[in-house]
């Protein structure tokens, strides 16, 4: 029986840092290996490998591609290389796959089909800010993008807010970047005024900022996070 290769959960960067300053060398030298690789878009993905030092012909590595649109029907023909032997590397279009991402489905199939699968180490920006936030490590939860709807949205930070101080849990949650500014101004405009907010922007880039603040505070700090990456923490007093 022919052995099946290994999938490969390849980080990628969070902005325009050097590669070499936030991935360890091992994963440099796993990338130059591989011709079989799983990207979320093609073209980001060509310009991180480029940039990792990635020195193969294009024309000869082999890109399936994984997003939103892809069907479940898809997903084992994504791992058909591995199973014909090929090592395969999921990588994210930034940070590291399977959290907020959609390689989580994949690796749940080639868990399935009992496909050795390696995590590699790399930024993610949702750790980076709980590290830097000063809140609760132990006891977290992550909820994604929050409703896009003000009443929605508002009625679900509150809801959250009293999760942080009921459990003693970190609440994180992220946005798309040109929304950052309507979110802030929910959490202002809901939220106790001694609740923390830890705004965590640009992390691993030379432009990081990581501030926790009182939301009494914040409202009287400038806000410029309009269209940057920015990971939101809320924690209690």
């Amino acid at each position: 029986m022919q052995p099946t290769g290994t999938l490969f959960l390849l980080p990628s960067l969070l902005g325009d840092e050097p590669s070499n300053r936030v991935l360890p060398d091992y994963n440099h030298m796993i990338m130059h290996q591989l011709n079989n690789f799983i990207v979320e878009d093609l073209r980001t993905a060509r310009r991180f490998l480029r940039k990792a030092g990635y020195t193969q012909d294009f024309e000869l590595v082999n890109f399936g591609i994984l997003n939103e649109h892809t069907s479940e029907e898809e997903y084992s023909k994504l791992l058909a290389p591995i199973m014909e032997g090929k090592d395969t590397g999921l990588l994210s279009d930034a940070g590291v796959p399977c959290l907020a991402d959609p390689g989580a489905d994949v690796v749940r199939i080639a868990q399935q089909k009992n496909i050795r699968v390696v995590p590699l180490t790399g930024p993610s920006s949702i750790l980076l800010a709980l590290m830097a936030s000063g809140f609760n490590g132990q006891h977290f939860l992550f909820h994604g993008y929050l409703p896009k709807q003000q009443q929605e949205r508002e009625h679900f930070l509150k809801a959250i807010e009293q999760n942080a101080y009921i459990k003693d849990q970190t609440q994180i949650f992220i946005e798309t970047p040109y929304r950052n500014l309507q979110l802030i101004e929910s959490i202002l405009s809901k939220c106790r005024e001694e609740t923390l907010l830890c705004i965590a922007c640009n992390l691993s880039l030379e432009s990081e900022s990581v501030l926790t603040k009182t939301v009494k505070q914040w409202k009287k700090t400038p806000l410029p996070y309009q269209k940057k990456p920015t990971v939101f923490l809320l924690f209690h007093p």
